[in-house]
């Protein structure tokens, strides 16, 4: 992994981690609204976690989500309750999360193709760990004081120990 990787890897861990896309902003003109009763049984069911605020919500947000629900509703059943939770974690981020999930999201795109691979590799490697595992390292890479934490980045990331090859060692 580059240095101007290392980085990056807490933002876009942290955008993938928490990663739904940011809504899109409405303007005054474009699609009408659309009810919750008026959705198919399947869009629905992807876009539950969003019932509550759906008929309140800008036309032109409703038309991005119904946009992507026409993919989600072809998706397995697991990747739906995937994207599902996903949709509820977003809708219980604060607004200062979610502005920190969209910068980190935009760092991600500015980031040449091989080094977004190699983050996209880290977070898989990530994401196959056991979930105690995973919880182990997210804890402990959040108890670290940001100066520790890019320490650690710049002094690789932990390759070659005896702990997961990109992320941090359990605090000794």
């Amino acid at each position: 992994m580059t240095l101007l990787a290392r980085p990056l890897l807490s933002l876009a861990l942290a955008a993938l981690l928490g990663g739904f896309a940011a809504p899109v902003l409405h303007a005054q003109d474009g699609p009408a609204p659309t009810t919750w009763n008026s959705l198919t049984p399947a869009q629905r069911d992807v876009l539950a976690p969003l019932r509550q605020e759906w008929n309140g919500m800008p036309p032109r947000r409703q038309q991005h989500l119904l946009e992507k629900s026409e993919h989600w509703v072809t998706l397995p059943p697991a990747k739906r309750e995937e994207i599902r939770e996903r949709i509820a974690h977003w809708q219980q981020m604060t607004p200062a999360e979610r502005q920190q999930a969209r910068e980190n999201m935009r760092l991600f795109r500015q980031l040449p193709p091989e080094q977004r691979e190699q983050l996209h590799a880290a977070y898989k490697h990530f994401q196959q760990l056991p979930p105690e595992r995973r919880a182990q390292l997210m804890q402990q890479w959040h108890a670290m004081p940001p100066a520790q934490r890019l320490r650690w980045l710049h002094q690789g990331g932990g390759h070659g120990g005896p702990q997961s090859p990109h992320f941090p060692p359990p605090h000794r």
